[in-house]
């Protein structure tokens, strides 16, 4: 007998998925999704496609889908659908997700064997925050006509290192050394192709530090690089920053809107920007690099005004923070071009995930270690390094832990809210403790920064338009 945890949870089932279920005789329970259920019993659900067509590819949500395991299997070169495509499959059927049922689509079906280890499974029902559960039996039957394969991976076997920086290095070293052809024994630097660090970055890094100096200092260093001269008046400019009047200058960004300290850390990022270009390829539907960018840059700014001012950070280098916070990915496309694609194409076919685990599985690295490495290598301050390389951790105490904390509570207050790539993330009320604010206080600031999100929209397109 079909049963729901309460009538108004019944009624807000697709149709066409209670009609599935009720013409194939399976008993199903309504579940509210919550965070405790274990990830072991939810399906994972993927459209996948090539030129041959679709496959509906099932797996446990705590395992990573291998891609180059699924062409072992398959003989296929398959990739997740374009989204635009997907939404389109399913608007058609009144649905918003997409449910793990393989009756519902006339697609093959491949799952992952291990799926029918689980008693009972929970399935998306298509509408948001309703899981389907039904018995480990039942599912089999909705599997009949399904193919099994063992292709997924256990998170278990995948662990990104969060807190070992210290073997940073080492690690960094083998996943180079993996994926080159010459196996030589080399230093670091010289195994690694990266650009030296921008004349215009070694310049402002030279008077971050000096205490003396002016706003003649870095007015003169910017204007003698007439790209990065034009993004700083232009970015006074911005509505974002409703400034009054025609900003004229370089001088007059800085003295009028911006401040000395603002621009010299907005320079530097801008600066190191432009070192390694953005990737041809990016996951499908993935935020572009410079929005996500100055979106988690200007969350900071906001936070860090909220802290109480005898624990605050420095706020330049907290806003350098949340615009370099990604740079790892540059670093990332630029180190492993040819296996850059295949870490887009396992993000996409693994968006219950974060790239983490991606990148750990396939590299043996993430982007974090090699953004972080590179950060000292080209001596910069050692917060901005804790910054970049600590930011996955929302538990992270150590030394400068005010940085990566405040780049980890903007960037999962953005994702939960649309914005940036991976699955939604708990932010930890010790995280708010730690930094001595509010959640009421980092919902205003996230709400303000996203009252200007057109402002700030347009400040990103200066960077890349196509990007």
């Amino acid at each position: 007998m079909n049963t729901a945890v309460d009538t108004e949870s019944c009624s807000e089932l697709p149709l066409l998925i209670t009609k599935l279920l009720k013409d194939l005789g399976v008993d199903y329970q309504i579940q509210r999704d919550r965070p405790n259920i274990p990830a072991a019993q939810r399906v994972q659900a993927v459209l996948l496609d090539d030129s041959i067509g679709a496959m509906l590819v099932l797996f446990p949500q705590d395992h990573l889908l291998d891609l180059t395991r699924l062409t072992e299997l398959t003989g296929r070169e398959l990739a997740a659908v374009k989204p635009e495509r997907l939404a389109r499959m399913l608007a058609k059927h009144e649905l918003s997700r997409l449910p793990g049922l393989p009756p519902l689509t006339s697609s093959p079906c491949l799952y992952e064997e291990r799926l029918l280890q689980q008693p009972r499974l929970l399935v998306e029902s298509g509408q948001p925050g309703l899981l389907v559960e039904v018995a480990g039996a039942d599912f089999k039957r909705l599997l009949s006509k399904a193919s099994a394969g063992n292709f997924a991976v256990p998170l278990s076997d995948i662990r990104p290192n969060l807190d070992r920086p210290h073997d940073d290095r080492a690690e960094i070293t083998q996943a180079v050394q993996s994926f080159t052809a010459r196996r030589i024994q080399k230093r670091l630097e010289e195994t690694i192709e990266i650009p030296p660090l921008p004349h215009t970055a070694q310049k402002i890094i030279k008077l971050r530090v000096n205490p003396e100096a002016t706003v003649d200092d870095i007015t003169g260093v910017v204007e003698t690089d007439p790209a990065l001269a034009a993004q700083v008046i232009s970015w006074a400019a911005s509505p974002y920053y409703a400034a009054p009047g025609r900003i004229r200058s370089v001088e007059d960004a800085i003295v009028r809107v911006l401040g000395f300290d603002l621009v010299i850390n907005l320079a530097l990022g801008l600066a190191l920007g432009k070192t390694i270009s953005l990737p041809n390829d990016k996951p499908q539907d993935a935020t572009p690099y410079w929005q996500q960018a100055i979106y988690t840059a200007a969350v900071i700014e906001g936070l860090t005004r909220a802290i109480p001012r005898e624990q605050r950070p420095e706020p330049g280098l907290s806003y350098l923070a949340g615009l370099l916070h990604n740079f790892g990915y540059l670093v990332l496309a630029h180190v492993f071009p040819p296996h850059f694609s295949l870490i887009c194409r396992h993000l996409e076919a693994n968006p219950h995930l974060s790239h983490g685990h991606v990148e750990q599985h396939l590299l043996g690295i993430t982007r974090e270690q090699i953004g972080a490495w590179l950060m000292r290598l080209w001596g910069m301050p050692e917060e901005l390094a804790a910054a970049l390389r600590f930011q996955n951790d929302p538990g992270y105490d150590g030394e400068d832990a005010a940085y990566p904390n405040l780049v980890c509570l903007a960037v999962r207050m953005l994702r939960n809210r649309g914005i940036g790539s991976g699955p939604d993330a708990e932010v930890p009320q010790q995280l708010f403790d730690r930094l001595g604010i509010t959640r009421e206080k980092a919902n205003d600031a996230i709400a303000k920064v996203l009252a200007a999100e057109a402002a700030l929209r347009a400040l990103a397109m200066q960077f890349n338009p196509s990007h």
